[in-house]
């Protein structure tokens, strides 16, 4: 399939919208780490889609982690090929800890409900063994550490780390499995497999002082704030009963296209949002996007308070 980003990104808007997804509009502002965010019941996941998953980074995986962690979402790359050849399907990839898989894969496990059974990683191709299920037929049927190992053309110590949840090489699962006779490879759930344990990047980075000023009075309200980077909002704000996604931007040209962006996102993931602005306007709200004034914020009483803008402001109110 030969898709330009803007072709494949509406390919996978549309077959998520089939597979019973709620799904964001794409993401097109400027340096931002991920292009759609999708949620189907209590499945969330935040995505990135690619021709060439070469131009996947580090900073950007980083930030995936940092939001996904924040939202208790998936996070995982949708590609076409690397610079060497076209990704092959039914193979989980993975770089910097964030799946990487197909179009293809992609399809098969949402519409036709076919997992993945391979994953990549260095040294080839590996299978997920049953490791509770290998070592109870092993101990069964009172076969050694040394005889499956000598089956299966491994040392003793790889067959424990099989029987302790480590993947094997696709030829040593299929010598295993002929040997027992039973079905050992287990499926793939590409959305939550990675080899890597991968670092969420620190989302902290140098924000000027309207940034740092409006994140000092949301913690004095006893909002505990996580500093977002490559996000369309600044922060998450929480307090023990809610999540709020907040922007920070100064009132300009930019506002609107911030606003539309932060208020697909915040649909989707079903959370409140807010941009505080650096000065008061007599707009409180841009496409259904509560605004909130600098002043407003420091002005305000208590978190009630706050909270009681946002909802006048937002488009259901109350």
């Amino acid at each position: 399939m030969s898709l330009n980003r803007d072709k494949l990104l509406a390919h996978i808007r549309k077959m998520l919208t089939e597979c019973g997804f709620a799904v964001s509009d794409p993401i097109t502002l400027k340096s931002i780490a991920f292009d759609l965010v999708a949620r189907r019941d209590d499945e969330l996941l935040v995505l990135k889609v690619l021709q060439n998953i070469d131009a996947f980074n580090k900073d950007d995986a980083g930030q995936m982690r940092t939001l996904a962690d924040a939202l208790d979402a998936k996070a995982a790359v949708i590609g076409l090929r690397s610079s060497s050849k076209k990704l092959d399907e039914g193979i989980v990839y993975s770089r910097f800890g964030i799946p990487i898989m197909s179009l293809g894969t992609m399809e098969e496990f949402l519409k036709e409900g076919v997992p993945p059974f391979v994953f990549a990683a260095p040294g080839g191709l590996y299978v997920k063994i049953d490791s509770d299920l290998l070592k109870e037929i092993r101990t069964q049927r009172n076969i050694s550490l040394g005889t499956l190992a000598e089956i299966a053309g491994v040392s003793r110590k790889a067959i424990q780390m099989y029987e302790e949840g480590m993947g094997a090489v696709i030829e040593v699962a299929m010598k295993m499995e002929e040997f027992l006779n039973e079905p050992l490879v287990m499926p793939l759930n590409p959305f939550e497999y990675s080899h890597e344990k991968g670092k969420a990047a620190d989302a902290m980075e140098d924000h000027d002082r309207l940034h740092n000023e409006v994140f000092r009075m949301l913690e004095t309200f006893g909002y505990s704030v996580q500093p977002m980077a490559r996000c369309p909002f600044e922060a998450i704000s929480s307090d023990e009963k809610m999540m709020l996604l907040t922007g920070v931007e100064r009132y300009g040209p930019m506002l609107e296209k911030k606003a539309d962006a932060v208020a697909s996102v915040s649909r989707v993931v079903e959370r409140r949002a807010v941009i505080i602005t650096d000065k008061d306007a007599r707009m409180k709200s841009v496409h259904e996007m509560p605004l909130m004034s600098r002043r407003e914020l420091a002005g305000a009483e208590d978190r009630k308070t706050i909270l009681d803008i946002i909802r006048e402001r937002s488009k259901e109110g109350g």
